[in-house]
């Protein structure tokens, strides 16, 4: 599976001394933009596109309707904000911090989450396509109700999460880890899991190995 990566743009750039607001009905297209902090802020209809954003702070946002395409977010920290129903396009999150960060009933389309922090993030009822997951604690997670295609998760921390009423076929989760992981019984079958986390989801389902 290849992921596209988002192109940084070049102009403007704004740094720690400037300021932008995140107003309602508002377009910020090719900005890079580092250290600000954005934080507590509610916003409708705010579109990002083509922006590299650095040690950008955004802590407990209400973001609605919020778009994103080609878009780079490195050393960011989006802790318990809420893009409920967003839209994420060829969106890159490297070495970021989404602890609590709420997506539910978000669209996801080649996008990657490399090296973050995202545990009690809640992805329920997104729809995801060409995501990429990688070297990203997701413990205590939820994942429900998702529609997805091509979802890729690669030496992940997964204890805790949450899949109910998620179809799982053909889902791989052998290059991750998690102690435990909750699961729709009716749509497990297919997954792709290691010998070591078949024993922990077949405890998890009340069996006695011995």
């Amino acid at each position: 599976m290849k992921i596209k990566k988002p192109v940084a743009p070049i102009l403007p750039r704004l740094t720690q001394t400037d300021f932008i607001s995140l107003d309602d009905e508002i377009i910020i297209e090719g900005l890079a933009l580092k250290e600000q902090d954005l934080s507590y802020q509610d916003s409708r209809n705010l579109v990002f596109r083509e922006c590299h954003f650095d040690k950008l702070t955004m802590n407990r946002n209400h973001l609605e309707r919020f778009e994103c395409s080609n878009v780079i977010f490195e050393h960011c920290d989006f802790s318990n904000t809420e893009w409920l129903g967003a839209s994420f396009h060829q969106v890159h999150f490297r070495r970021c911090k989404l602890t609590g960060t709420n997506f539910a009933e978000s669209y996801l389309r080649d996008c990657t989450f490399e090296d973050c922090l995202a545990d009690y993030a809640s992805f329920s009822a997104t729809n995801q396509k060409v995501v990429h997951f990688n070297q990203t604690s997701l413990n205590d997670t939820e994942f429900v109700e998702v529609v997805w295609n091509n979802l890729l998760f690669e030496e992940c921390s997964l204890t805790g999460s949450n899949w109910f009423h998620t179809m799982l076929k053909e889902l791989d989760l052998r290059k991750s880890t998690f102690e435990k992981i909750a699961f729709s019984q009716e749509l497990i079958k297919g997954l792709k899991v290691t010998t070591e986390q078949a024993v922990i989801i077949a405890a998890g389902l009340g069996l006695s190995i011995e």
